[in-house]
């Protein structure tokens, strides 16, 4: 960070009241009126880096090496000129840009209207109260109110904490949340050691603040580092199998490019024609609808994934989604009916007891940490607890796995509630209704009593106590020496669908797996009634093999309890590393490293801040057959997005190696540089209506992926037949009818252009064209471009694009010709088939 810039960034130096007047920000708050200023004056806060909109999204259509070359050398050829055949192909290369750029725009336009119903909102002080805004519209000098499980909206000053614990790794890298406090930092303090600063995409491990606002958007340092990390290739396995479709395709293009270029020069060809035919070839093989195509597809995709309650925030996510293998979730609300209900509060004996009740409200009703479902459970149907009754709180923590309050209860008393490993750890004695003794006297039959809880499917908490006479505040250390007082039954029953959900996605080729930081008792008892057999792998057990073991350690587990985050993540990891393509569900704090790591991270509009804003899919209901009903849909958009792909790909390949031999044997260039673009043009505008496509239920059946040496067999192949028909009909006008040249040019023209229509009618599906029709809008689609490109030679722009009318034995040659390679195509279906359907997994390379 420079001088100048470390000047002005350090607002966690000096005094608090002189950083909070220097953004105009008060103890109160803003007014919203002032909030609403400064939102028109400085723009949302938001990061956007890397988005194309408006302009740049138009100028991107035409950025690619070879359009710009072609631009060039047109305009070249005009400067020498020929104004007229230049003119001609700049509106060509225009239509088709603008076409790409109307498709994507729309697209982006329909997927933020989306994301819209999914946005993540904050807290803050506005006209004296707390309310609710989004993210977007927090402004500088705004009060904003921080609990668990929030994510940090703006880069912040802490005006006040209580007991705040940040998880900085989306910055900082750091495994453990950082302290924080409102005591002023160095000017010169690393980013770590700013103490009471908070930074915007971090959020709140535990504990409760209050902050004012002091960057936001792209002035904040996650702002600052999003600019930095924009360029950066896409790293989903869609993405990266364009990526080698693309080499595959450059390679292909430089060597039948070059070769053509040098044998026009050859034939003593004009070079600026010969140049043009190469670059208008170099064009027609490039797939330059594919980012269109694709967002066109994926925008749809998303829209009809929205109907089905599934919410996609990343597009990219999308193809993932529908390759995916591999389903972590944990049980709460999916394959429970998450409806938690407390049905027991019990004295270390094991009998109902009022006091333990009365203790658990407390605790329950007196925490400002983070609502949750276990505090909601405990306080059902009873009184708010008085808030006068509080007196300080250590907030839970995943660390220390307890939660304590300090209440009057008579005098100041200590209330701890948590995880029972945790709470026996911190207690010394018991109160028993023979009064209090050593816990070492009765342990052993609170762990039995506990296991008999959890095996009938109960979540069982430890409650415990300790008196702290005249204490005004408490600690995490003053956890010591207490007396545990009883145990808390939580039953969260398995859901009624939750089996049948789990063979729906079985039989999709998606395993469920259960991975829960309950105790094994429990996550057993869940897993057998929905069918997920087998014995837990608990952490303690995965923690003691070496990550270069783990994958094949846990390939056929398919439960997974007493995990920690970091070990959600290791599961995750090792079943990556093992080729499958991994979705992770989780709606907790601690579930945000998961949601980061997965190759699909999948939350809920219910979930905590932080688990909604790390999720790339949200769903607006917690079921997996949501889940699968999406992922149907994600592999319905591979599977049109492919399409495109495969047919666009052998099309252009086919016509580029004709035209190549036609070059060599005709006297003449065989379509003029105009014509080569305008043909791809027109025959690229059907494959828009692409996403509304049917896919046949076998294309749906399994997780897939871009395969490059699939598309390439079937280039050659389905190539190959286009090759052969163009020869033939090369031969029939030139050596059989005789035509004139600008005949010739308009039957190729008319051929190339209406056969690729057709073919890919016939090639979307594997099944006969008669058994598996194409969407009413690719076939009307179709067949108008069908119609307008046979009608064009006999049009008034016949003339300027160098086309001639086609007598009726031409039109009847090209119609037979047709016939014949529909024929061909359709019997090639039964020897390789155009769209091969069997499971393929993502490369273990991530």
């Amino acid at each position: 960070m420079g001088r100048a810039e470390g000047e002005r960034a350090a607002f966690w130096a000096g005094p608090l009241p002189e950083a909070m007047a220097a953004v105009g920000a008060s103890a109160a708050g803003l007014t919203g009126e002032r909030a609403a200023d400064l939102l028109r004056e400085h723009g949302p806060n938001r990061v956007d880096a890397g988005a194309r909109r408006g302009w740049r999204l138009l100028l991107s259509q035409f950025t690619s090496p070879i359009i710009l070359i072609l631009i060039a050398a047109t305009v070249l050829s005009m400067a020498v000129g020929d104004l007229i055949d230049g003119a001609i192909i700049l509106v060509i290369v225009a239509a088709s840009g603008g076409l790409g750029f109307w498709q994507e725009h729309a697209a982006g336009r329909a997927v933020d209207a989306l994301q819209a119903r999914v946005r993540v909102n904050t807290e803050v002080i506005r006209d004296g109260r707390e309310v609710s805004v989004p993210v977007e519209e927090v402004v500088v000098g705004d009060l904003v109110v921080l609990r668990a499980g929030n994510v940090v909206p703006a880069d912040c000053r802490i005006v006040e904490a209580g007991r705040l614990q940040v998880d900085q790794a989306v910055l900082t890298g750091e495994s453990f949340p950082a302290a924080k406090s409102s005591d002023p930092s160095p000017p010169g303090a690393e980013l770590t050691a700013r103490g009471n600063a908070l930074w915007m995409g971090t959020h709140v491990a535990s504990g409760t603040a209050r902050a004012v606002v002091m960057r936001t958007g792209r002035d904040s340092t996650f702002g600052a580092v999003s600019r930095r990390v924009a360029a950066r290739p896409a790293s989903t396995g869609f993405q990266r199998g364009l990526t080698r479709f693309g080499l595959l395709l450059v390679r292909i293009m430089v060597v039948l490019l070059v070769g053509i270029f040098v044998a026009n020069l050859l034939m003593h060809r004009p070079v600026i024609d010969s140049l043009l035919f190469s670059l208008a070839l170099a064009v027609g093989l490039t797939p330059q609808m594919l980012p269109a195509i694709v967002a066109v597809s994926l925008s749809a995709g998303a829209r009809a994934m929205a109907a089905h309650r599934v919410i996609v925030k990343r597009l990219d996510v999308i193809e993932d989604f529908g390759a995916m293998t591999v389903l972590l979730t944990d049980k709460t609300g999916t394959l429970t009916a998450g409806t938690i209900t407390l049905t027991g509060c019990l004295s270390v004996d094991g009998e109902p007891n009022a006091e333990v009740a009365r203790f658990a409200r407390l605790n329950a009703g007196l925490q400002r940490g983070f609502p949750n479902p276990i505090d909601a459970a405990i306080m059902a149907g009873q009184p708010a607890a008085d808030p006068q009754a509080r007196v300080a709180e250590a907030p839970y923590d995943f660390t220390r796995q307890r939660l304590s309050l300090l209440v009057r209860d008579g005098g100041p008393v200590l209330v701890t509630k948590g995880a029972l490993h945790a709470v026996l750890d911190v207690c010394t004695t018991a109160r028993t209704a023979a009064g209090v003794v050593p816990l070492d006297e009765v342990r052993d039959r609170v762990l039995h009593r506990f296991t008999e809880l959890s095996d009938q499917g109960n979540r069982v908490l430890g409650l415990a106590v300790r008196p702290m006479p005249g204490a005004t505040s408490v600690a995490v250390s003053d956890e010591r020496e207490m007396t545990l007082v009883g145990l808390l039954a939580f039953q969260d029953p398995a859901r009624g669908d939750a089996a049948a959900a789990i063979r729906r996605l079985a039989d999709m080729g998606i395993t469920v797996r259960l991975v829960t930081g309950d105790n094994r008792h429990a996550a057993r008892h869940v897993a057998a009634e929905v069918g997920l057999g087998g014995e837990p792998l608990v952490g303690a057990d995965l923690a003691a093999f070496p990550d270069d073991q783990l994958a094949d350690r846990i390939a056929d587990v398919n439960v997974f309890a007493e995990v920690d985050p970091l070990q959600k993540e290791r599961i995750l990891t090792a079943l990556r590393h093992r080729s499958d393509v991994v979705g992770f569900l989780g709606d907790g704090i601690n579930d945000a490293p998961a949601l980061h790591t997965a190759d699909v991270g999948i939350s809920v509009d219910t979930a905590v801040d932080v688990a909604k804003q790390a999720a790339a899919i949200v769903l607006l209901d917690k079921n997996l057959d949501v889940i699968a009903d999406g992922v149907q849909l994600g592999r319905r958009t591979f599977t049109n997005t492919l399409k495109y792909i495969r047919v666009n790909t052998s099309a252009s390949f086919g016509n580029v190696v004709s035209m190549s031999i036609a070059t060599l044997m005709l006297p003449f260039l065989p379509l003029l540089p105009r014509q080569v673009l305008l043909l791809n043009f027109l025959s690229d505008i059907p494959y828009i209506t692409l996403s509304t496509d049917h896919a046949d239920p076998e294309q749906l059946q399994h997780p897939r992926t871009v395969d490059v040496r699939t598309i390439r067999g079937f280039m050659l192949v389905y190539g190959s037949i286009s090759i052969a028909v163009d020869l033939l009909v090369l031969v029939a006008l030139h050596w059989w009818w005789h035509v004139p040249t600008d005949v010739f040019r308009a039957a190729w023209f008319v051929q190339f252009t209406a056969t690729e229509i057709i073919v890919l009618l016939v090639l979307r599906s594997n099944r006969s064209v008669l058994r598996s029709r194409p969407s009413a809008a690719l076939a009307g689609t179709g067949l108008l471009l069908i119609a307008v490109t046979v009608a064009l030679p006999f049009s008034p722009l016949a003339a300027p694009l160098g086309l001639a009318p086609l007598p009726p034995v031409v039109l009847a040659t090209l119609a037979a010709l047709t016939a014949v390679n529909v024929a061909a195509n359709e019997t090639a279906k039964h020897l390789v088939p155009p769209d091969p359907t069997g499971t393929r997994r993502m490369p273990g390379s991530h």
